[in-house]
């Protein structure tokens, strides 16, 4: 079985190196603009009443995985399913980030962990356990 995906919209911000991204759930300086393709901008209606948002992403630099890796490059090797590692089986990447305003085609998002041109998958309202 294959399963292929289309992006849904392009990430835009100032964070272009690798090396400088924030860490999977860590407080993060850096806000962007997720462009969201023409054929599903009707897709936001109503999604600037969120306060967060689930993004779900492409980890389009990544090139290879283990199935065994080092937490942050050290320590114990542990499963890649017990990390947030973006060196993935399927390199989908998941963030929680907070929603500041929507804008015709345009999400804008801060507390961002993801580089310049990360190829979004999705969005979904951020639903936290009552």
């Amino acid at each position: 079985m294959k399963i292929c995906y289309e992006p849904i919209g392009i990430l835009h911000t100032e964070l272009t190196e690798l090396s400088e991204a924030p860490r999977f759930y860590t407080e993060s300086p850096y806000t962007g603009v997720i462009e969201v393709f023409p054929p599903y901008e009707q897709g936001l209606a109503g999604l600037d009443g969120q306060d967060r948002i689930v993004v779900l992403f492409h980890f389009h630099l990544s090139k290879d995985y283990e199935l065994l890796q080092h937490r942050r490059g050290a320590g114990e090797l542990t499963g890649v399913f017990n990390l947030c590692s973006p060196m993935r089986p399927n390199p989908i990447g998941m963030s929680v980030l907070k929603l500041t305003a929507v804008k015709g085609c345009n999400v804008y998002v801060a507390g961002l962990d993801m580089v310049d041109e990360t190829p979004i998958l999705d969005i979904k309202p951020f639903k936290p356990f009552a």
